[in-house]
């Protein structure tokens, strides 16, 4: 245990909202404290409530005990380990008492065709900053959103005076692709970091993706996608502008500081959320956060019937619950 030198409050560490209380630890040791947690930090020691905390991500330099870990679970607080400032996303646990609702809701839409094709075009108009017609098709958007990426390729070339001949790297040589690709496809391994812990936080499935298909991360890379222009683009031409050496580390200090202002975090949890608005009938978010023992629903294909009951039998009250005591 560290040595403790003084208290701080709560509104002193970053936070952020989506409905859900986030909060992102690094360097700290985490122990159970009354009915919450408390931060070990050189600079003192923080008291938190879990019963407000959604989401703990852990970044380097933490340590959690096993009765912290209980006292989050038993909260519904999902608890994320991650690398500096969401740059890698590791694992996660999730709180018992945690909804299943927006997962359905995302695997309901992707299995439905108009609902997955509407999805599609939403993560494309999503990049534009003007309207587009509604009466486009999927080929269409594909092939202006490629005309788009190249402007900002090329405007960012021109604006920094860093020579573009296209997006060109190979996996097996990383050395022989230019600076420029290199800090492009650097900046693109944290942005996806950040917006995993995004989407798991966020009750989303990694794997349900909709432009991207076929890998456990699909859905990081469309929802990556959102982004790479307005941040990945200008970081990566300003950090070789400045110096073609050791441009892998420094766009990654670059990018974190931008998404720090932007907050992007709190807006990627929001754009998740308008991904599927409108689109399927949404669930009852909070019964099993209010009730953690509340049973479960069963499939039909005439509709949901309830669980916790044994049909058929002569005894209605048999369920799935343990009796308690």
């Amino acid at each position: 245990m560290p040595s403790v030198r003084s208290s701080r409050n709560l509104n002193e560490l970053p936070r952020f909202r989506d409905g859900l209380s986030y909060l992102y630890v690094e360097h700290a040791v985490i122990e159970q404290e009354a009915k919450g947690i408390a931060l070990y930090e050189e600079q003192g020691v923080t008291l938190v409530p879990v019963a407000a905390l959604g989401v703990l991500a852990l970044g380097p330099g933490t340590r959690i005990t096993h009765a912290a870990i209980r006292a989050l679970a038993e909260n519904g607080c999902t608890v994320l380990w991650v690398g500096e400032d969401f740059a890698r996303f590791y694992a996660c646990g999730v709180g018992e008492t945690r909804s299943a609702s927006r997962l359905l809701r995302q695997a309901r839409a992707w299995a439905d065709p108009a609902s997955h094709l509407e999805v599609v075009k939403r993560l494309y108009r999503f990049r534009f900053t003007t309207p587009l017609p509604d009466d486009l098709g999927l080929a269409q958007l594909r092939g202006l959103e490629g005309a788009r990426v190249r402007s900002y390729y090329e405007s960012w070339s021109h604006r920094t005076g860093v020579p573009w001949s296209g997006r060109h790297y190979d996996r097996g040589r990383w050395a022989t692709a230019d600076p420029i690709n290199r800090a492009l496809s650097a900046g693109a391994a944290f942005l996806y970091g950040l917006c995993h812990a995004a989407v798991v936080s966020a009750g989303y499935s990694p794997a349900l993706g909709f432009i991207h298909v076929g890998k456990q991360l699909s859905f990081i890379y469309d929802v990556a996608d959102l982004y790479k222009t307005e941040l990945l683009v200008p970081a990566a031409f300003t950090t070789v502008a400045e110096s073609p050496d050791d441009v892998e580390s420094r766009i990654r200090r670059v990018l974190r500081e931008r998404i720090r202002e932007v907050r992007l975090l709190e807006r990627a949890v929001d754009d998740l959320h308008r991904l599927f608005e409108g689109l399927v009938p949404e669930e009852a978010e909070n019964d099993y956060d209010v009730d953690a023992a509340k049973p479960g629903w069963l499939w039909d294909p005439e509709g949901p019937v309830p669980g916790g009951v044994a049909y058929g039998g002569a005894d209605p009250g048999e369920s799935t619950e343990e009796p308690a005591g």
